[in-house]
């Protein structure tokens, strides 16, 4: 009876521990990576989604090398991946990079991809109806 609440403690020590790191991104191998961007993904606003996606993107666009975009976004929360990938834009966009010509500025650019996102949402929705209708059982008698 005299360990349980010792083991409880030890219990709960590592629970705490464990949780701490579910808003960073696990950089030990890709895999980890992309599994930790589609959880922390899921846990944002539709707004700040798609910025962190575009950001994380461009980090791994930028950095080739798995080891160091491993490196560079292990442990990093979703405002600082979106810092990073602001950053990269703006030096690509100073150094005349040709994905970024027709966007003025980053709140441009993620604007763009929101309202693409959108329509793309509103095309899904509306095959999917389609798709009932015609496959409609409901007979008229």
């Amino acid at each position: 009876m005299k360990k349980l609440p010792t083991l409880l403690l030890i219990l709960s020590c590592t629970a705490l521990l464990a949780c701490s790191k579910g808003q960073e991104i696990n950089g030990h191998n890709t895999k980890t990576a992309y599994r930790s961007v589609k959880a922390l993904k899921n846990r944002l606003s539709p707004d700040s989604r798609i910025e962190f996606e575009v950001s994380f993107w461009t980090i791994r666009d930028a950095k080739k090398d798995d080891k160091e975009f491993l490196n560079a976004v292990d442990g990093k929360k979703p405002e600082e991946i979106i810092a990073m990938g602001k950053e990269i834009y703006q030096q690509r966009k100073a150094a005349g990079f040709k994905g970024y010509e027709e966007y003025s500025s980053w709140e441009e650019m993620i604007a763009k991809f929101s309202r693409e996102r959108i329509d793309q949402d509103n095309h899904k929705i509306k095959s999917k109806d389609d798709k009932d209708k015609a496959n409609d059982v409901l007979y008229k008698l």
